[in-house]
């Protein structure tokens, strides 16, 4: 399956739009990994920790837009956007919207 954020796959013109697949994922962290990450703010740099169970998180909430655009019939998601929020302390929302479209 195609996914794009643009509007058009170029060559391949968009034959049906079908409707608009989404994907949702809230990931809480767990207590050893908020101290990790709250280390690493006191002294500064990256935290790996916090970064990939983010990226965790985009994966799934893109394969759950995913499952649904092609249950919807769909062979390609257009103008894909991705939104990040904190839920609360130690706890990420990852939300993904695309058209599901035949291409």
């Amino acid at each position: 399956m195609i996914i794009t954020t643009t509007a058009i796959v170029e060559g391949s013109p968009v034959r049906q739009y079908i409707g608009v697949a989404t994907g949702e994922v809230i990931m809480a962290a767990n207590v050893g990994r908020d101290l990790l990450a709250s280390f690493t703010d006191l002294v500064g740099g990256r935290s790996k920790a916090y970064e990939t169970k983010l990226r965790e998180a985009r994966d799934a909430a893109f394969k759950e837009m995913t499952q649904q655009a092609s249950q919807m019939g769909a062979n390609a998601v257009i103008g894909v956007d991705v939104n990040y929020e904190v839920v609360r302390q130690g706890m990420m929302m990852v939300a993904v919207s695309g058209t599901a479209v035949m291409i």
